[in-house]
């Protein structure tokens, strides 16, 4: 749970979630990326949460050489933890190409933390596709290609991947994990391999509400989510909370109050208010960091929220 009274903030700044046709303020190239990053921890989050795109393009990818420009520019600039996602989706490999594509930049670089999605999900970006039509918007063929790819795709995520990411990052490398929890039984699935000795706490648990195929944005879930959390780990986990669209400054709020830790930033909505869009992920930073300060909660540092997830340190990094 949080340490004392504060409270870490984690900004994803750019992920696969959301594609520039819908924003214009959406990070893509290399510049737009380091910017909101280097912004957001300016605004307050200790942790940085990143994939990758395209420059030109603004298509999701796997590229390390896309990575390193971020990880070195970012690091440069500011103390923030940065943490690599390993679910980073590309079309057109099998599972196991895919999976090698996935792990490239963290078993390249090494970060303090890394993203693990507890099971698969299907999402459902199909769904835009009738909107899209309706209103006329033009899409990039990877862009049709990619929200068509939801009607067939599963986010895999079997044993055998988790078991190596848990041996090949965090036992040889010593990277902390984002266990990504988008329904209440990945839970029970990080209960599972915990047992078995894969991973190690304090266990920094997201929980993930909002998206298709998972749990809906309910404060029901919430509470839920957290009884669950207490009933199968105790005191050996770290609780943050995300929240898509609309529902992210109530949920996470929600969450802080309740004793957690919050994620904010472009990768998980595109909004800062009804009807207004956030012009970066420091907007939304500074938004929740607001309202937390005004709930007479404080702000943790890049150093407290080492210090309380037991990273192994900006100087044991491979960038």
């Amino acid at each position: 749970m949080r340490k004392l009274n504060k409270v870490i903030i984690t900004s994803a700044t750019t992920g696969s979630t959301h594609q520039p046709w819908q924003s214009p303020h959406l990070p893509v190239t290399v510049e737009q990326v380091v910017e909101d990053s280097v912004a957001a921890a300016e605004a307050g989050a200790s942790i940085i949460h990143l994939h990758a795109r395209e420059p030109d393009t603004g298509k999701p990818t796997c590229d390390p050489a896309i990575y390193e420009q971020y990880l070195v520019r970012i690091k440069q600039r500011t103390d923030a933890i940065l943490n690599l996602t390993t679910g980073q989706p590309e079309l057109g490999y099998t599972p196991e190409q895919a999976l090698e594509r996935r792990l490239m930049a963290p078993l390249m670089f090494s970060p303090e933390i890394t993203s693990f999605n507890m099971g698969p999900l299907n999402s459902a970006q199909w769904t835009q596709l009738d909107r899209i039509t309706k209103e006329g918007i033009e899409l990039r063929d990877w862009e049709r290609a990619y929200l068509e790819a939801g009607r067939y795709h599963t986010m895999l995520n079997p044993y055998t991947t988790m078991e190596r990411i848990a041996k090949e990052l965090g036992e040889d490398r010593g990277v902390r994990f984002e266990f990504e929890c988008f329904d209440i039984g990945h839970l029970y699935t990080l209960r599972l391999i915990a047992d078995r000795g894969w991973v190690k706490p304090p266990f920094f648990i997201q929980s993930v509400l909002g998206f298709a195929g998972g749990l809906g944005p309910d404060p029901r879930h919430v509470l839920h989510f957290k009884e669950t959390a207490d009933l199968l780990f105790g005191d050996d986990y770290i609780w943050s909370l995300l929240a898509a669209s609309k529902a992210q400054l109530k949920l996470t709020t929600m969450a802080a109050i309740m004793g957690g830790n919050v994620r904010v930033g472009m990768e998980d909505s595109l909004w800062i208010g009804k009807g207004k869009l956030a012009h970066s992920s420091a907007d939304q930073v500074r938004r929740i960091r607001s309202i937390l300060e005004t709930l007479d909660m404080e702000i943790a540092t890049p150093a407290e929220a080492r210090e309380w997830l037991q990273t192994k340190g900006a100087d044991r990094v491979n960038f």
